[in-house]
């Protein structure tokens, strides 16, 4: 019988208008790789922060190696050998690599003085446990974000942790590196480390995983052997209901008027003249490998970054676009894979959330905001994008993930947008709630909106997509037809081993 090193039993946890657990245990084994799964709002995080000594509970117990433990704070938890690796990097980004990975715990010299020499030869050989070619000295703000993941699990390694918890590891990560990540997991487990792994790519579960949990609404559903539960009952006790299909059935057929043109647009060394139209009622995707300069041809049509050369057109009508303030003005709207940092105000309150970029709307008497102006629109858009919250003036903080993303939707229908660009749209978010947003993209399609969608995941661009942009190395190398295609194809020309004229017919 396999020895267990965790054990939770009933434990509950409430927040203002929300029971985020309720009575759910969970056994850990050592050596295992235990995956915990269940949609935004499942309770998830809360348990892994309850574990961390984030959050105290409000009853219930946890034992740890036959012990009962009351943690405090993280750091007591990761004192006791308990790690954890959040979706959130937790990293000063102008520190340097080893700096990040020791922070709190740096060696001595017996003068008493940071030992930088010993430090960074120490995470040199965590690096290179991981395959990662990467000088401990740099500073962390010159890395990719995909190798700033990759310092917060060397991190976490660096720690001996007896458990590792894992929330969303691979979600920035290419996939050469989830590759090594899973060959990481591998070694942890045969070295006794129980790993509770959470995530929402329910298919990368099957290479690493022993076992499932799955949680529903802050309720323990079922515990199961991987090898004996099939991936349509994950999904069912997950969602408390039978999906019949990944993706909504596209009723709209997009226009011949052109929403968007985009010629030509050349940034730095990064985009190589890049030319393509968006029609009305079109959902456009962009895929390529990681540094094809999907999300930087974004910004540029968004404003956030300049470009170098090259003409966006709208209606017709050529437009100057020097900075976001000028897209917003012309209904183009961004919403970008980091809705945290660069979507949302996460410690305001939803109603303002909702009608930050069209604020004017809301203060028409002597430029004073109205309170039930706000709660007015946001009610509109809660009702319409299903947005589950208690409360018209919850803090986003408080709000699952699917539930943001749909804030922020909110947020640019509220401003009137035509064009919304999609960068990662469903991103940390779970299969229920992805396709709640699917159906969002499809109803805006269906309203003439153009919508543009970035994603990672091949089957949603082939799932959602009228036409898809390929990528590679800044240059365009083919538009195709969705329903004409592979993912075999689009990989292909992502990877440049194929090359097609760029603009392409519909």
């Amino acid at each position: 019988m396999s020895e267990t090193i965790l054990k939770v039993e009933q434990v509950s946890k409430r927040f203002p208008g929300v029971q985020a657990l309720d009575k759910v245990s969970f056994e850990l084994y050592k050596g295992e790789v235990h995956a915990l799964v269940g949609e935004n709002g499942a309770g998830k995080s809360t348990l892994m922060k309850i574990l961390s000594g984030v959050y105290r509970p409000d009853e219930g117990a946890i034992a740890y190696k036959g012990k009962e433990v009351h943690f405090q704070n993280s750091r007591e938890s990761s004192a006791a050998g308990i790690g954890i690796i959040y979706q959130e990097l937790n990293l000063v980004p102008h520190l340097t690599v080893a700096q990040n990975i020791y922070i709190g715990r740096e060696p001595r010299t017996w003068l008493g003085y940071i030992d930088d020499k010993k430090m960074n030869a120490d995470s040199t050989k965590i690096l290179k446990m991981l395959n990662l070619d990467i000088d401990p000295a740099t500073r962390l703000n010159k890395l990719s974000i995909s190798k700033q993941q990759m310092v917060e699990i060397a991190k976490a390694l660096s720690k001996d942790s007896e458990v590792l918890i894992m929330d969303e590891p691979t979600s920035a990560l290419t996939e050469s590196e989830i590759d090594e990540l899973f060959k990481v997991i591998h070694s942890l487990r045969d070295r006794g480390v129980g790993i509770i792994y959470i995530s929402h790519r329910l298919d990368e579960l099957k290479h690493i995983v022993d076992r499932i949990t799955i949680f529903r609404d802050g309720h323990y559903i079922t515990t199961s052997e991987y090898a004996s539960i099939s991936m349509e009952e994950i999904i069912n006790k997950m969602v408390g209901r039978k999906l019949e299909n990944m993706f909504p059935e596209r009723h709209n057929v997009p226009t011949q008027k052109k929403l968007l043109e985009v010629r030509h647009i050349v940034h730095g060394s990064i985009l190589k003249d890049i030319s393509f139209d968006l029609y009305e009622g079109e959902i456009l995707g962009i895929a390529g490998l990681m540094g094809a300069g999907r999300s930087e041809l974004a910004r540029a049509i968004f404003g956030a970054d300049p470009i170098t050369s090259g003409e966006i057109i709208r209606d017709g009508k050529r437009l100057k676009i020097r900075s976001p303030s000028d897209a917003i003005k012309n209904g183009i709207a961004y919403l970008s894979e980091n809705r945290k940092e660069e979507g949302l105000a996460v410690k305001m309150r939803l109603d303002q959330n909702v009608t930050m970029a069209n604020m004017a709307e809301v203060s028409k008497s002597f430029g004073i905001i109205s309170t039930a102006q706000e709660l007015k629109a946001t009610k509109t858009y809660v009702d319409e994008l299903h947005i589950r919250t208690p409360s018209l003036m919850q803090v986003i903080n408080n709000l699952s993930g699917g539930n943001q993303q749909k804030v922020v939707v909110a947020k640019w229908l509220f401003r009137d947008s035509r064009i919304l660009i999609f960068d990662e749209p469903t991103r940390g978010i779970d299969v229920g709630a992805k396709y709640a947003i699917y159906e969002l993209i499809e109803r805006l399609a269906s309203r003439g909106v153009g919508v543009i969608v970035i994603s990672s995941e091949l089957p949603e661009i082939i799932g959602m997509t009228d036409r898809v942009l390929v990528l590679h190395e800044g240059s365009l190398m083919a538009t195709l037809r969705t329903k004409d295609t592979t993912q075999e194809e689009i990989l292909n020309y992502a990877a440049g081993l194929n090359a097609q004229p760029a603009h392409s017919n519909r």
